[in-house]
């Protein structure tokens, strides 16, 4: 594939009761990019997300992942390429092990035993579960499941890597756990969330969906700038660009500065979720 590159031309995906959740949604991501997909609920995202590796069929457009068109004969090839992890893990975990969940994607591509097992042990210690190995899904905590979906995704060796709402549900350590290890994948990333903080920290480049239109697509601090544009798509700016009174009076808080995470406290800003 070159380049692996991800381009939608407009897409259009209308649900049966006529709902219109994409509107000619038009991008083009790059290899290596780190790209957000924000939008207040119903914007659009996760229809979105489902999309680029053939969850969902597309009501008109398309979709090219490297050189290939995604259609019926292309998707098993689409799907080894992009890694979908779903905004709930229970929807990747289904059996009685880690282990074999992990081997799942593997052993449907006809791999070898050995071949199984050296890549459900790379995935595991990819995202710090190894221990977690022997253990049953319904036994783990939010976090572990979250890493464990992505182990489930990584085991298949994809290219690309298309999260929803990854930080959903977790408490502030597993947040900056997942965070870390987002940060240390050299695939390229595709992520949705309510997490602005998280789309500072992850994200070069940030696409704004609006009521299934892409109403803007560019550098994230230049997106995060712009109030009129936050405002009208009912966003607002990331924590750690907020100014705070409690913190710094009159001052703006650094956009560099890890958000809502300090050494001595789980979260130190919970006052800001009050302005």
């Amino acid at each position: 594939m070159s380049h692996h590159i991800v381009h939608v031309k407009n897409l259009q995906h209308v649900y049966p009761d006529q709902t219109v959740a994409l509107q000619e949604v038009s991008f083009l991501i790059h290899h290596g990019e780190s790209v957000g997909i924000i939008g207040a609920n119903g914007a659009g995202k996760s229809t979105l997300l489902l999309h680029l590796n053939g969850y969902l069929a597309a009501t008109s457009g398309e979709i090219i992942i490297g050189d290939d068109t995604l259609s019926k004969e292309t998707l098993p090839e689409i799907r080894r390429t992009v890694g979908m992890v779903f905004q709930d893990p229970e929807d990747q975990l289904f059996m009685p092990t880690v282990f074999d969940d992990v081997a799942f994607g593997p052993l449907n591509m006809g791999l070898s035993h050995e071949e199984i097992e050296a890549r459900v042990t790379e995935a595991l210690e990819r995202v710090d579960a190894e221990e977690l190995r022997n253990k049953p899904p319904y036994h783990l905590s939010g976090g572990e499941k979250k890493r464990v979906a992505i182990a489930t995704v990584l085991s298949m060796l994809p290219e690309i890597l298309v999260l929803d709402e990854p930080t959903n549900g977790l408490d502030p350590h597993a947040r900056r756990q997942l965070i870390a290890l987002l940060q240390a994948f050299h695939h390229t990333r595709i992520v949705t969330s309510h997490d602005l903080d998280m789309i500072l920290e992850l994200c070069d480049r940030t696409i704004v969906l609006h009521e299934g239109l892409v109403m803007a697509d560019g550098p994230t601090m230049e997106i995060f700038g712009n109030d009129e544009l936050l405002k009208t798509c009912r966003l607002e700016k990331p924590f750690a660009m907020q100014s705070c009174p409690v913190c710094s009076p009159g001052k703006q808080t650094s956009p560099k500065q890890p958000p809502l995470v300090a050494p001595h406290s789980s979260k130190p800003h919970d006052h800001h979720h009050d302005h």
